[in-house]
Formats: structure tokens, sequence, C-alpha cells
């Protein structure tokens, strides 16, 4: 354990309990069944523990391949079969919900990777480095202070201490209620930082949300810049598999919800829920229909909003999940991910993952010949290299390809030596599914149990009480749905983990 992290201990930045499970049978005492829409992160950790204790849970996942925005699908190329994904996803060692529906399948996880450092690139600025700050506050952010190249001590004089304290105050009730009609960008307009510390400490971070910060609520950010830095004590360093996703993750997690009596279907979308004497029926396109007393949606926001609105049993059943679709079933900005398989490679010394500040398209850049197995061997193999080019929130109507070309360009901008990279193959997408974090939006947001009994939310969208974000919002989501289907049939709860809840001087 670090020195920072004996000290954080001191003043309560350590893993937290927010639900310390048990309380019933290891196994459910009588047969039930529930059926998961989604096979994401929420929908498959939903599945894992209502599987493990016993539910005959049934997951329906409409695209071939498990995973959503984490998933892995075999992409053809002119010289055999690459693995293709969505995009770059680092697992940060606070994910605690995450990392343990990882353990079923990898007890110590060795299948995730330390990636070393953590830069953000600027065409302007000198290189941020988060990666080598001190795990735990409030030593991280006294190390952030003194090293970064972005803050001198005449900005941290002149910036205004006052509207900087939120982010010291963080507690989830009071923050919203104070700031979530606020944009981030208001937030950061407020402290008087200069533009260079504000593009390279905060807008690279609110990027990293899918949303833009005059887009996305000032509380928001401020909730997310507790979890991943000022209440996190395992610090900013992440791992990442050396594997695709599909085969380091869903095909493990597949097969331990079957061993376990499950049933995961992909390539089935479910289309609609009514009411049956089960509890609930869920219809799929195929014509197939799943009764189930308990049922967990862990889709996408617009995925979400199209399926309530197709359920009109709904209306009388969940009138307030009802009314809470239209805003959000919006998602965020959209976001692109190009792949590049390229006949060179660039300098020896870039690193494996780099964040990306103020260029126009470009948010990160990932060598993923040099993360994962499958594309190091191309590489081997070809003398080439594999660079994916991910813009988190871009400019609408723009095709993928020619975003792909406006990142390339920016790389080049950056690393040089990218320019004499001749691409051999190029995949590119942009998709618009991320959640929106709109300002005012946080009192209406859904949480993970609906007004309807017996129906469930999971996702990163969906609203928590506790300090999570991206992949272990999902995950702890789907938790969370599977506790309350357990408890209500007399199961054991999984537990449930989390940060320091408050920040370092938030108030009791």
């Amino acid at each position: 354990m670090a020195l920072s992290q004996v000290a954080g201990r001191l003043i309560g930045v350590r893993q937290h309990v927010v639900d310390p499970g048990g309380g019933g049978a290891h196994r459910v005492p009588h047969p039930v069944e529930a059926v998961v829409v989604g096979g994401g992160i929420a929908g498959m950790s939903a599945a894992v523990v209502l599987a493990e204790r016993g539910v005959r849970v049934t997951v329906l996942e409409a695209a071939p391949t498990l995973g959503g925005r984490l998933g892995a699908w075999p992409q053809e190329l002119a010289d055999g079969v690459q693995a293709n994904e969505h995009g770059f996803h680092a697992f940060f060692r606070q994910y605690y919900n995450w990392r343990s529906i990882l353990r079923r399948v990898d007890p110590e996880l060795r299948f995730l990777r330390p990636v070393p450092g953590y830069p953000i690139l600027s065409a302007d600025w000198p290189t941020e480095e988060f990666g080598r700050l001190p795990p735990a506050p409030p030593a991280n952010l006294l190390a952030l202070l003194l090293r970064s190249p972005s803050l001198r001590l005449a900005d941290l004089r002149a910036m205004d201490r006052d509207a900087a304290l939120p982010l010291l105050t963080y507690d989830p009730v009071r923050t919203y209620a104070e700031f979530d009609g606020a944009t981030a960008d208001e937030l950061l307009d407020s402290l008087r930082l200069p533009d260079r510390a504000r593009a390279m400490l905060f807008e690279v971070f609110s990027h990293s949300f899918f949303n833009h910060e005059a887009e996305m609520s000032a509380a928001e950010m401020i909730a997310q810049f507790h979890f991943y830095l000022l209440g996190n004590p395992e610090g900013l360093a992440f791992d990442c598999p050396d594997e695709d996703y599909g085969t380091a993750i869903w095909q493990p997690l597949a097969g331990h919800v079957e061993r376990h009596g499950g049933r995961v279907r992909t390539g089935v979308a479910a289309t609609r829920l009514d009411r049956s004497p089960a509890g609930w029926r869920v219809s799929a396109a195929d014509g197939s229909a799943y009764p189930a007393g308990h049922v967990v949606l862990a889709v996408d926001p617009p995925a979400l909003a199209a399926l309530v609105t197709a359920s009109p049993v709904l209306a009388g059943a969940a009138p307030e999940l009802v009314a809470a679709m239209p805003a959000f079933g919006t998602p965020g900005p959209p976001y692109a991910v190009a792949r590049y398989w390229c006949d060179g490679d660039v300098d020896a010394g870039r690193a494996v993952f780099s964040g990306v500040s103020r260029q126009p398209t470009l948010d990160s850049v990932t060598l993923y010949h040099r993360l994962e197995n499958e594309s190091r061997r191309w590489a081997e193999r070809t003398g080439g290299s594999v660079l994916e080019l991910h813009a988190y929130a871009c400019e609408p109507g723009v095709p993928a390809e020619e975003l792909a070309e406006r990142m390339r360009a920016e790389l080049v901008a950056l690393w040089p030596e990218a320019a004499r990279l001749r691409v051999r193959e190029l995949r590119a997408r942009v998709e618009a599914q991320a959640p929106a974090f709109t300002p005012g939006g946080h009192a209406g947001r859904p949480g993970v149990r609906t007004d309807a009994d017996g129906l469930y939310l999971a996702g990163d969208g969906i609203r928590t009480d506790f300090p999570s974000a991206l992949m272990e919002r999902s995950a702890a989501t789907g938790i969370v749905a599977a506790n309350h289907i357990l408890r209500a049939e007399g199961g054991a709860a999984e537990p449930v983990r989390s940060i320091r809840p408050r920040g370092l001087l938030a108030r009791r």
C-alpha cells in the first residue's frame, strides 16, 4: 500500500461498503424466472448474480455479440480476420463491482495488464501526466498542483477558491441540488483558471464522459471528479485486457451464466413488455416470448425509450418511467471510433494510451499492437501497427470516414511520424448511444427500481445514490437490480462497494 493510501485511509479515503449483501439463502428457496434485456456490462452483471443464486435467468441481446459498448466482433480484413471493438475502455482500479464480476471467470484478474502512464497531449502546451500521481487524496491533489506544467503558483493565487470549493465538498444530495442547473462550462468559467489549465486538466476530463462541457451538468462533473480523483483511494492508474473483449470477458461470462443454469441469447431483440400470469412477458422480434416474474432492462437510453414506447402496458403500470423517457432516451452527442491497420509504427516511446486536449475532433489514441495479443501478433507478422483514434463527442452528421481522416490529421500534428504510415485497412463508425448528463436532468433521471413491481433498470445512465460512473456504474446498477430481485424472493444479496461517499471537505 502506497504512503498516500495509508494517509488517505486516516481521513476515510478507502473502499466503502454500500450494501453488505447477504440476508437470505445462498440459492433462492423456490423457482424464480427473470429476463434481462441487454447483454452488456449491466445486463451480464445482473445475470451473473442471479444465476449464481439459482434464479432461472434469460439474457436477450439484440446484437450478434455480447458487450454493448464494450463489445467485440470479428472483422474481415484483406489478410484475414481481426477482432474489432467499440473503442478503448480503461479498467480503473476503483471499479470494485465490475472487477468482482470479472473475478468470476479469472479470480486473479490475470487478463488485465497495467497500462503505463496516462499522458494528456496537446499541440500547444507541454504534456500532462496523470499516471504518475500518488494514488490517494489529498496527496494526489497536492502533487498535481505542484507538478503540473499547466498550473503555476500565480494561477492558483488568481483562481476563485470559493468557486473551486465544491470540487472538494461533493455530496450526493447537496451537490445536485446546488449545481445540477448549471453547465460544466459555467463552473469552469467561475474558477478563473488560465486557458491552458482549463483545457489540460478539466476539459479533457469532461469529454471522457461523452458529453460537451457546455451541455453537461456541473453537478455531474463534480461527482466524477470526486469518483476518479478526489475521493478515489486507488489512483488514476488503470488496466486493460490483453485479449479482445469478446475473448477475455464475454465468452467466459456467458459460459459462467450458462453453467449456473442461465440462458444467454444473442441476436434476439426484445420488442415489447406485457403483463402475464407470471408477472411479465417479454416479446422478441423473432416471435419468441419469455414470461418472468422479474425483468431487468439493461440497454442504452435510446433503446430503453423505444422499448418503453412500444409497451403500452407501461403507461398504467409504470407512469413515472414512461414520463422520464423523452428526456432520458435522448443520448449524448455522437462519438466516433476509427481503427487503422498501418504498414509501419509510431515512435517506440509513444504511450499505449494518450488523452488529447483541444483538437477539434480527436480525444484519444490507443496503440492496440502494444496492448492486445491479437493485434500484437498481426503487427509482428506484417511489420505494421494497429492504431485506434477516438472522438468522444463529435460533430453530428459527419460521415465516419471523414471524421477518421480528421482525427488522423490531428494525430500527425501531435506525432509527426504518423504522417509516414501507409493505411492498409480502416474501419470507422459513428454511434450515438451514450447517456446525456444535461443540466437539470438529474431529478428526472430514473433509478434502478421503477414504479412497476418486478421491473428494474441498469446501465451507465441510471442514477445511483453512491459514487459511480461508466463501466462501474453499469456493473453496480446491474448488481443492485439483481439484489432487489433476490431480496424479494428470499435469496442472499451480492455485496456492493464504492469509494468514499462524500468529498474531503463535505459537511455531514
